[in-house]
């Protein structure tokens, strides 16, 4: 651990990656209805890091992010989980690795109204029949600020709350690598820009890896690295990213006419 210049510690990244797609590529259909959505993505997603993957309407962008978490199968090629192989798992190791390794942020909270933000952050842990570890529940609660909204239920909390609980429930399980798709896209900015910052936390001060698909160059910006994909395929690649510079970006795909 190193130390930021706010006094906080901050993980150290390693080159070993938490996930890696070799030529995968995902095909829909079949004959004229054929759609080839991913064509030979070849990417690494490195640990304690956060990278956010963009592109026009129907680049792939989330095509790719619902095969390497494996909730969408490959037609070909490769997607790891550390060294794990996911196309050479069965459906019950599949599920297995998704609820051990794997954490999920979608743009619909997906909280269950009955539980208190408490329970829900710690279900799917329940229904595994885990412990959670206490330090480290507490380290994820206050990181996003829910320390004082446990006991409240979903109705009781703003999105930006519900969000944070979300964001919560993802790490509370110390997954190897979080995927979120498109997490602020039910949020006002306000909102929005808090739960990116916990991401951007849980990176630098937990060393958790953050793979983020979105459409907004600001939501981008909050990551390390940006990956552009286009036309299912991987064009461009950006290191510490301004909205700015994603944006620009962004227009050259229009002028193109890569756009839906």
């Amino acid at each position: 651990m190193t130390t930021s210049p706010s006094g906080a510690q901050t993980a150290v990244r390693t080159s070993a990656p938490a996930a890696r797609a070799t030529d995968l590529t995902k095909v829909y259909g079949q004959g004229e209805t054929q759609v080839v959505a991913l064509d030979a993505v070849s990417v690494e997603f490195h640990r304690a890091e956060f990278t956010a993957i963009m592109g026009p309407s129907g680049s792939g962008k989330s095509t790719l992010m619902h095969c390497m978490a494996g909730l969408d199968s490959v037609s070909s090629g490769s997607a790891r989980i550390g060294d794990i192989e996911l196309t050479s798992l069965n459906d019950k190791k599949l599920t297995k690795l998704r609820r051990d390794k794997i954490g999920f942020i979608f743009q619909a909270f997906n909280l269950l109204p009955t539980l208190n933000a408490l329970e829900n952050i710690t279900l799917p842990m329940d229904i595994a029949g885990r412990k959670p570890d206490a330090k480290w529940l507490e380290t994820v609660v206050e990181t996003v600020g829910l320390s004082g909204r446990l006991k409240h239920r979903p109705n009781q909390l703003s999105g930006g709350q519900q969000q944070r609980v979300a964001v919560a429930r993802a790490l509370a399980g110390r997954p190897e690598i979080m995927f979120a798709d498109e997490p602020t896209g039910n949020l006002d900015s306000r909102s929005g820009a808090e739960v990116l910052g916990f991401l951007r936390n849980s990176v630098r001060e937990l060393g958790q890896t953050v793979v983020m698909v979105t459409h907004d160059p600001v939501a981008a910006s909050y990551a390390d690295r940006v990956v552009f994909l286009a036309d299912g395929r991987i064009v461009d690649e950006m290191r510490q990213p301004t909205a700015e510079a994603v944006l620009d970006r962004m227009k050259r795909f229009d002028a193109k006419g890569r756009t839906s």
